[in-house]
């Protein structure tokens, strides 16, 4: 790793959110501000258990995964046409390019849609919509990666699946979230083996609060490209060996885990102990309206608590370059960029 030593700690911040980067684990969902929660209630005729937007924000008080799954569904639930899913991914795409996101790829939940009765059309029509106009308006370059919630059968997953398969040219992979204790990854593994028959790209939630297994399981079992979170692998030398040898990319969520009390502080954070172990590791936001901060909260607040530097800046935007699912020519053009990002503040 350069070690960048000519770029000082006061410019550190400055070059964090200058640098361009790229948001592996972005739940569009989570995104969703209660401020454009309470607009589309209005708009949808949606009568919301909260009084106003800051008592809806005071209730974002989580002590665990499930205590935010319980409000981040209720808020999903004033999603019902093509262009309230529009409004929610650009209004993401609006925050992801002032923090110099110039790649994002977004997961999205259709089973939290379909059971409230939204078609799986109107889903990936409007978010594909908004990755399109990214493009053109931003200069971002978006995908879409499908998520099955874990809480759910295998059965249903397959269910989503079909329903998904005519608009597989708008879809790059899947994923798995939701509810991680008492759901591993092999729970789907019949269904990850048809999306991978298929040429989909494979991700999975896995040691944010469950264990070491369930990152072995998503590795060996669904094959997973990339382990979402995986901030457990810390307490098993043998896969953290494994991790760093197969360049097992990790989209971990700083502010998240410290909203979900996954650790006690952001200083005690293992995100830099992952990094000099030579893990693949890349800093997301997660569900960001939900948990106090987008890219640059998260790269500003997370160097500051645990003290790192401009080489790991660097290492870690190249990380989430050539983790992401995007052709070798696009790779190099943003890694160029990259570069001579820092060019300019050795300058």
């Amino acid at each position: 790793m350069d070690s960048f030593s000519d770029i000082s700690r006061q410019r550190l911040p400055a070059l964090l959110r200058a640098m361009p980067k790229a948001e592996l684990h972005i739940h569009i969902e989570g995104s969703l501000e209660p401020e454009l929660i309470f607009a589309l209630a209005g708009r949808n005729g949606i009568t919301l258990p909260y009084a106003s937007v800051e008592e809806l924000r005071s209730a974002y008080a989580f002590t665990n995964l499930q205590s935010f799954l319980d409000i981040y569904y209720a808020g999903a639930s004033v999603l019902i046409e093509e262009q309230d899913f529009y409004d929610m991914a650009h209004a993401y795409f609006v925050k992801a390019a002032a923090d110099k996101v110039v790649h994002a790829e977004l997961f999205f939940d259709p089973q939290t849609h379909t059971a409230r009765g939204v078609a799986m059309e109107t889903v990936i029509s409007g978010l594909h919509r908004a990755c399109v106009d990214a493009e053109a308006e931003f200069g971002i370059s978006a995908a879409l990666i499908l998520c099955f919630l874990r809480h759910l059968s295998e059965e249903e997953a397959f269910e989503t699946l079909e329903q998904a398969l005519p608009y597989r040219d708008k879809i790059i992979g899947v994923g798995l979230d939701s509810g991680e204790v008492g759901n591993p990854p092999e729970k789907f593994a019949r269904v990850f083996a048809r999306c991978r028959a298929l040429g989909l790209h494979l991700v999975a939630h896995a040691g944010e609060e469950g264990p070491p297994a369930y990152i072995w399981t998503a590795l060996d079992v669904l094959k997973v490209e990339r382990i979402d979170h995986g901030v457990q692998a810390i307490k098993d030398p043998s896969l953290m060996q494994r991790l760093a040898q197969d360049r097992i990319a990790l989209t971990v969520c700083p502010l998240s885990n410290l909203k979900l009390c996954v650790f006690p502080e952001l200083a005690q954070h293992n995100l830099r102990q992952l990094l000099d172990a030579g893990l693949a590791v890349t800093i997301n936001s997660d569900d960001p309206a939900y948990f106090g901060g987008y890219m640059n909260d998260n790269f500003t607040q997370t160097f500051a608590a645990v003290g790192m530097d401009a080489g790991h800046a660097y290492t870690l935007a190249r990380n989430s370059f050539e983790a992401s699912f995007i052709d070798a020519a696009a790779r190099r053009r943003y890694i160029d960029r990259l570069d001579a990002c820092f060019a300019e503040f050795r300058g």
